[in-house]
């Protein structure tokens, strides 16, 4: 899907480690949302309520997902989930736009 029809977009980005990380919400008539964004190189830590799956529209990632003790590769056209109620490691190896799917 290229992109999201009858959607609300939240103005107001969500902006994390000083400007490094920026989403937008956006919200279907079902109440369900996704968070479309930008990472820039850096190494960050997350963690999550809901379980999530993040999709990779561009860039390259490696992910180290709770559980292991290896990081795995992500680039563009790829994704990973994320469960609910954990923290991860993400090294963002270059300029990577997502969309982050929150799960119930």
């Amino acid at each position: 899907m290229s992109q999201f029809e009858n959607v609300t977009v939240t103005q107001k980005a969500n902006i994390y480690f000083d400007g490094k990380v920026t989403s937008r919400k956006i919200t279907f008539a079902d109440g369900s949302f996704k968070t479309l964004g930008i990472m820039l190189p850096g190494d960050y830590e997350f963690g999550t309520e809901k379980a999530e799956l993040m999709e990779i529209y561009q860039g390259e990632l490696e992910i180290l997902l709770p559980g292991q003790n290896e990081w795995q590769t992500i680039q563009a056209g790829e994704s990973f989930n994320v469960p609910a109620n954990a923290k991860f490691g993400i090294k963002i190896k270059s300029i990577t736009d997502y969309c982050c799917t929150y799960l119930d």
